[in-house]
Formats: C-alpha cells, sequence, structure tokens
C-alpha cells in the first residue's frame, strides 16, 4: 500500500503508517508448507499507534499515583484502578490499537497477494484456500477458573481449544501453524517465537555477514550487516520450543521460508 505524504502531516502519523511493515523482527514472507503449498505470511502489529498509547497512559499512571500519594518501589509499577476514567479510557484505546494492527495486517496482506497475481510470471492462484489470523503483545478480557480476568499475552498469542495460530520461527528457520489445546495452566495460550538468546547490539557484534549468508542459504533475503541483529542464531531453536510446549498445541503445518522480506 503507498501512501502519498500529505503537506503537514508526519510521517510517524498513524494515517501514513497503516498498511505498513514495521521494523526490527517483523517481516513478509513467502513459505512452503510439507506439500509444497504456497504460503503467504506477514508479522506486523500496531506500528507507531500503539508506542504512543503506551508512553501517554504511562505517564497517566504514573501522575495518578503522585496523585494519591502511593508509594511505588519503582515508577514503572504505576497502574489503573479498574473503574477509574483513565482505566477505561487505556481499555477503550487499547482495543482501537488492536483493530488498528488487524487492519494493518489485512492491508498488507491484500497488497502482497495483488504483487504477486500482478508479476504475471505465476499461473492463476487462490489466495484463500486457508486464512489464520491472531494477535501477540495485547490484552483481552477474558473468563479463566470461574473469573473474569484481563489476560495480557506478551510473547504469546491464544491457543484456545481448537483454535489456529501462527508460531513464526527467526529468518531461515521453520515456522507453524497451529491448533491450540486449550491449556488452562497457560491461560490458553502458547509463546509467539523463539525468543532471543541475544540483544540487538549482542548479535551484531557476535555474527559476520558470511555466518549470516550461511544460516540463511536457500532464502532470498538481505544478507547484510543491517540484518545481523535477526540473523538465526540470535534466537532459541524454534524446534525446541515447539517440544517445550506440546502440551500447549499440536502442529497443523511445518512451513519452510523461500522469500523473507524486512522492514
Amino acid at each position: 500500500m503507498i501512501v502519498a505524504k500529505q503537506p503537514g502531516v508526519k510521517v510517524k502519523d498513524p494515517a501514513c503508517q497503516l498498511g505498513s511493515l514495521g521494523t526490527g523482527n517483523h517481516f513478509i514472507e513467502v513459505c512452503l508448507d510439507e506439500s509444497d503449498r504456497v504460503w503467504f505470511m506477514l508479522h506486523s502489529g500496531s506500528r507507531g499507534l500503539g508506542n504512543r498509547i503506551g508512553q501517554v497512559f504511562i505517564e497517566l499512571a504514573r501522575a495518578d499515583m503522585e496523585r494519591h500519594e502511593r508509594n511505588l518501589p519503582d515508577r514503572d509499577l504505576a497502574y489503573f484502578e479498574e473503574g477509574s476514567q483513565h482505566f477505561t479510557d487505556y481499555i477503550e484505546a487499547v482495543s482501537f490499537a488492536q483493530e488498528f494492527a488487524a487492519e494493518n495486517r489485512r492491508l498488507m496482506m491484500l497488497a502482497v497477494i495483488e504483487a504477486a497475481k500482478s508479476t504475471r510470471m505465476l499461473p492463476p492462484f487462490d489466495a484463500r484456500l486457508m486464512a489464520v489470523d491472531c494477535h501477540h503483545n495485547y490484552v483481552a478480557r477474558e473468563r479463566h477458573f470461574g473469573a473474569d480476568v484481563f489476560v495480557t499475552r506478551k510473547g504469546a498469542v491464544r491457543a484456545g481449544l481448537g483454535e489456529l495460530g501462527i508460531i513464526p520461527g527467526s529468518m531461515g528457520t521453520r515456522s507453524y501453524i497451529v491448533r491450540g489445546l486449550g491449556n488452562p495452566e497457560s491461560f490458553e495460550s502458547c509463546s509467539h517465537g523463539a525468543g532471543r538468546t541475544l540483544s540487538r547490539t549482542a548479535a551484531k557484534q557476535r555474527f559476520t555477514v558470511a555466518e549470516h549468508e550461511a544460516a540463511t542459504r536457500g532464502v532470498e533475503c538481505r544478507k547484510d550487516a543491517g540484518v545481523l541483529d535477526e540473523t538465526p542464531g540470535a534466537y532459541k531453536p524454534i524446534e525446541d520450543v515447539m517440544h517445550a510446549q506440546r502440551d500447549l498445541v499440536e502442529i497443523v503445518h511445518t512451513l519452510r521460508q523461500v522469500v523473507c522480506v524486512k522492514g
């Protein structure tokens, strides 16, 4: 999706980010499953909108704590009490950010499909045989253990009984389409991915471009110093992560990347 910059509009404004890919671990990929069927997969979020919402409400929470003279051991522990105006406003803002993220993914997927069709190098295809869409890093009101609670899934996705989810690997490793087992002990959740073993700075210092090229052999992707923080060695082995959560999800499809586009 192309958004023309309008006079007086900053590029970081949400209106200019809708339908765009973020940086870091965000990506667009073309994958093949165990039967060599083609999958388009992308990972992005609410872009700068979610971050700005977080910054605003963190400051409001800190101000509320100071107003009530509550001595917190760390100012980052500031919170809103349920029923307060800021609490209600925050839940509404977070819900909007999640809707923004979902629409962002929808627009990007449509753009990816259209780009593939417009090359005229591929035979006609149906891109709607199976579609999986799930949030990560979000909050939802759910019922667990007989109580209505807010569940925050950070680095996690919902894995309710029978629900389909996506667990992406790093550049050059496998990704998985999974079906949730509805494990109550995990609040019906599973990991969103492998998780890092090295910080971005440490990964750039540890790996060379040659090592990155070897780790991503067979994948059409960036192979330069600018993506060393995303090289497979910076993450835990995805196979170990999948084995560790075999009581949370079952694997439906195993995907291998052939194209990976980083933001």
